[in-house]
């Protein structure tokens, strides 16, 4: 077996389940730069060697992976990722248990994408993330998120007749107990979801009409990053089956609430497993000093790393104030405003303190995300970085003055804005690599670019008539 392939046991232990479930064609799952999934598709008779060996593909016909000159790599199926995909659903059934008979089962594998000598590619965002889990455990340090990812459910005729114009399926607001379509389907979501071993916290309706959330359980931060890819196209194939069209656009609609993914961390000391963000010394937040300098770090960082984290030209239309959104660099607890937010434990809480960043969005890639949110926070951490006082006054109530006085500064507005910022801050550009770095650069500054030389509806609508 070549090195770095599957063990034997895990590759049995696959190739077990496979047949005990009569699956038919097993997907080969990885990600490009922008998170966008990916799949080779194989019959099992070709399992057994995909564990052992690896698929090879042609890297340099994926956008964003590879140049030309690298067209020879391979696929490496991770064992712990497989999952029997839901697929069976009779196009347009209504009833979740109308399952077509004659469908091949299949099953799923997310890969690392290797080069021809056995190592990883580093264009890989999954490879991107596990070597800064590496080098948190190199620091002492596991690294566990639990993400909010928001999305919203539309009418499938307004993809028809009207792209400009969405129509949400529902009217409901924040928590609302509904009896209609879209429940049933957050409950689909998450049994799913469940199914394939993604544990769901909870779920329920957001602020905005057709506006829905589920929240995932605390996992470590490459199982969590798995995780929302797969939601993502599992959310988006079960509301196709019910009739529905699921978007993670950020703000598909103006005046209303947008759609973060507000991501809970925690940071755990390997020695002995306590976390390493929790002290009874600090009476008010709970916060231990690592914690504070985590914290630190990524507010040094904040707007270097947006264009990450809020990766469209839509983002910005979220990070606007009087929605929620976060659009000043600070932090607090009770401040729904605030960047970073320290939620107050539950009394005798086994976890202990979380640290919630609330800039990302759900059209970020989330192995790319994770791993600067890391960095970000072990930088602070390695350089004992100082954590500004918190604001949990309304931010907007403060002038300018009283701002900069805190030191209190802005997020990127545009995501020109956030392309500056990355490009400004030498550690970000660092830490995922040049060739990850380099490529999204030159792909959203052509994406940014486009948009800021189209003439938009709106500017027509307000000058035409008087200019």
């Amino acid at each position: 077996m070549r090195k770095g392939g599957a063990s034997e046991h895990e590759g049995a232990r696959v190739l077990a389940e496979v047949e005990r479930r009569g699956i038919r064609f097993i997907n080969l799952e990885f990600t490009d730069i922008s998170g966008m999934a990916k799949c080779v598709t194989i019959p099992t008779e070709q399992l057994s060697d995909a564990l052992a060996h690896g698929k090879w593909f042609d890297g340099s016909a994926i956008e964003s992976l590879a140049r030309v000159a690298e067209t020879d790599m391979y696929l490496r199926p991770d064992p712990a990722t497989f999952a029997a995909v839901p697929w069976s659903a009779a196009p347009g059934a209504n009833d979740a248990n109308d399952m077509r008979s004659d469908m091949p089962s299949v099953g799923r594998l997310i890969c690392d994408v290797l080069l021809p000598t056995g190592e990883r590619f580093e264009g890989d965002p999954r490879a991107a993330l596990i070597a800064t889990l590496d080098y948190a455990r190199g620091l002492g340090y596991r690294y566990q998120v639990a993400p909010e990812l928001e999305f919203f459910l539309l009418r499938e005729d307004a993809r028809d007749n009207a792209l400009r114009e969405p129509l949400p399926h529902d009217r409901g607001g924040y928590f609302d107990l509904s009896m209609d379509l879209a429940a049933d389907v957050r409950r689909e979501i998450a049994a799913e979801l469940g199914n394939m071993g993604v544990q769901i916290e909870s779920s329920h309706h957001e602020v905005a009409a057709g506006q829905h959330e589920i929240d995932f359980a605390p996992l470590d931060a490459l199982a969590a990053a798995d995780a929302v890819i797969t939601a993502r196209y599992v959310i988006k194939a079960i509301a196709q089956r019910h009739g529905l069209w699921a978007t993670f656009l950020p703000k598909p609609f103006f005046g209303v609430n947008g759609s973060g993914m507000h991501t809970h961390q925690q940071l755990f000391r390997l020695s002995d497993g306590a976390s390493a963000f929790t002290s009874a010394a600090d009476t008010q937040y709970g916060l231990s000093d690592i914690a504070r300098h985590f914290i630190a770090g990524q507010i040094v960082h904040a707007a270097g790393m947006c264009a990450f984290l809020s990766p469209l030209v839509n983002s910005y239309k979220r990070l606007v104030p009087g929605y929620e959104a976060p659009v000043m660099i600070s932090w607090g607890r009770v401040n729904r405003e605030a960047l970073i937010r320290v939620p107050r434990a539950a009394p005798n809480s086994a976890p202990g303190v979380r640290v919630e960043l609330r800039s990302l969005d759900p059209s970020c890639n989330p192995y790319l995300a994770f791993a600067l949110m890391l960095r970000a926070g072990l930088d602070g951490v390695e350089k004992r970085a100082a954590l500004p006082a918190p604001v949990e006054e309304g931010l907007y109530t403060l002038d300018e003055a009283t701002l900069l006085k805190r030191g209190v500064q802005l997020l990127p507005g545009t995501l020109g804005d956030a392309l500056a910022a990355l490009q400004d801050d030498p550690f970000v550009m660092d830490a995922l690599g040049a060739q990850i770095a380099d490529w999204f650069i030159e792909a959203k500054s052509r994406e940014w670019n486009e948009y800021r030389s189209f003439v938009h509806p709106w500017e027509l609508d307000r000058y035409l008539p008087i200019y």
